[in-house]
């Protein structure tokens, strides 16, 4: 698949916003700076939390009318899930592989129904079982915690796998998410990380035009220095 250059991203997660005010929240992490919104679907089985489902995508989508969503799929079945979010407009629809049988079909239906593909890794999940799958994808995530709760500690163990798709994909879409914020993002960076995902770090901070900002420069500093 063809990339572009790699550019940094930063995506807050509103897994732990006040989601009484979903929309105020998403456009005031816009507002201060974030280059796309993570929106995390959970279905209480293949994780053991429930969280929002494509009706609030859809509301979310009708007042926030062109900033770029990604859903990330934390579901068992994330192919009955395709249509109603690519109708809730969806941009980036992200599965976890886990418990998908046929991922080439899922990843044809996603672009099929007009989103990109994000292929999502749970910690335990060695980079070998998706290794023959990445040249259909757009974005390859890489768990840094267990998924399924906000506010976990980041694993740092997970940074071999960064580093490995780094290095066989350089214009590669890498995504971390969990546990990510100022103290953990250069050792996401270092490795190869582009795109990030922070909850807490970012949705809590007084400041978090600031956060945004210093999480950004730290990974535009190490591109730079791939790019040299």
């Amino acid at each position: 698949m063809a990339r572009g250059p790699l550019r940094c991203k930063i995506g807050p997660s509103i897994l732990n916003a006040d989601l009484s005010q979903l929309y105020l929240e998403s456009q005031r992490l816009l507002d201060n700076g974030a280059d796309y919104l993570h929106l995390d679907v959970m279905d209480g089985h293949f994780v053991p939390n429930l969280t929002i489902g494509h009706p609030v995508v859809k509301c979310l989508r009708s007042k926030i009318k062109t900033a770029f969503f990604e859903t990330h799929m934390m579901v068992s079945n994330p192919e009955k899930w395709i249509e109603p979010m690519a109708d809730a407009g969806v941009n980036l629809y992200t599965f976890h592989i886990e418990p998908v049988k046929e991922i080439p079909k899922m990843c044809r239906l996603i672009r099929e129904a007009g989103m990109k593909v994000g292929l999502a890794l749970k910690p335990a999940t060695g980079i070998e079982e998706v290794r023959q799958f990445i040249e259909l994808a757009d974005v390859v995530l890489i768990m840094t915690v267990e998924p399924g709760f906000g506010g976990q500690k980041f694993m740092n163990d997970m940074m071999p796998k960064v580093q490995w798709l780094r290095h066989n994909y350089p214009l590669l879409d890498i995504e971390v998410d969990g546990g990510v914020g100022l103290n953990t993002i250069n050792a996401c960076s270092e490795a190869g990380a582009n795109m990030i995902v922070s909850g807490t770090a970012i949705t809590n901070a007084s400041n978090q035009r600031a956060v945004i900002a210093s999480l950004r420069e730290t990974v535009e500093s190490s591109i730079h220095k791939c790019n040299v």
